[in-house]
């Protein structure tokens, strides 16, 4: 009977016939697997992905710009109508205080042709007309 020693041999021997040779590793190697068009340049997919992530940012802030915009014209609007009602509110003020006071009441009531009681009212006809 032959020895197990020169059996695992003979066996070691036809596997390794049968299986490609490998290289043993001799250091860091640079595969060349793919050609250079179908590489990936992962440097340049980060730049394309930043530029539309900004992109997309850019969108979404763009509306919010022109609402702000919008906003601040409106609102100059509506403040020129609020000066423009704090004026007339200040006149009226003054018109209330005016037609309040009791030589104005008279006046113009005199002028609508009404006397105080007690008073005698005159009428003057044929004078010439102006």
């Amino acid at each position: 009977m032959p020895s197990a020693r020169s059996a695992s041999a003979a066996a070691r021997s036809q596997r390794a016939a049968r299986a490609p040779r490998v290289r043993p590793h001799r250091g860091p190697r640079l595969l060349i697997t793919r050609s250079a068009a179908t590489r990936v340049r992962w440097d340049r997919v980060g730049r394309v992905g930043l530029l539309i992530v900004l992109g997309v940012v850019v969108v979404l802030y763009f509306e919010h710009t022109l609402s702000y915009i919008s906003t601040r014209q409106e609102a100059g609007r509506e403040s020129g109508i609020v000066q423009k009602l704090v004026r007339d509110n200040a006149g009226l003020m003054r018109q209330e205080k005016s037609l309040t006071d009791p030589a104005t009441i008279q006046k113009d009531a005199r002028a609508l042709g009404m006397v105080r009681p007690g008073e005698r009212p005159y009428v003057i006809t044929g004078l010439p007309n102006n």
